[in-house]
């Protein structure tokens, strides 16, 4: 399962890495910088949730610039391997306790909050490519999973 989720975050880091060079190249609205830092904010929160250090977090809605953007897909990429290295399998059910932004607390387990970063960074890149399509772009780059897969 560990396996699993280190190809899923694989795959994330793949998919922003091509939305965001696809941002780029179009001279993307700021709204797309806005989503693409709130999935990248997101993931920053939920980890820092994860490992119990609320001071690795920041805000969910950060304005980063877009030229810093790259870096922190890489950033991102490489904590959430790192995290998940440290775990072994059995951790993947543990509790974890948290409060959101407006402070409410909750508790999932982490394969849970695992699968729920996964699945945001995948909703705000189809936001972005409605974005980019409105723009103009016509052809938009493949991002199913099942393509990144069998191109591995």
């Amino acid at each position: 399962m560990k396996a699993y989720f280190t190809q899923l975050f694989n795959y994330d880091h793949y998919a922003n890495h091509v939305t965001l060079e696809t941002m780029l190249a179009a001279n993307a609205p700021q709204n797309t910088v806005d989503l693409m830092s709130h999935l990248l904010g997101a993931q920053k929160v939920w980890l820092s949730r994860c490992v119990g250090d609320p001071s690795l977090g920041g805000e969910i809605w950060p304005h980063f610039p877009a030229a810093q953007l790259d870096q922190i897909i890489d950033d991102n990429h490489r904590a959430f391997v790192n995290y998940l290295n440290t775990l072994d399998t059995a951790e993947l059910d543990k509790v974890i306790y948290y409060k959101n932004s407006h402070g409410v607390a909750f508790e999932n387990k982490l394969v849970d909050i695992l699968s729920h970063v996964i699945n945001h960074g995948t909703h705000h890149r189809a936001q972005i490519g409605q974005q980019l399509k409105l723009t103009g772009i016509e052809k938009l780059p493949t991002l199913d999973y099942i393509f990144y897969i069998r191109n591995l």
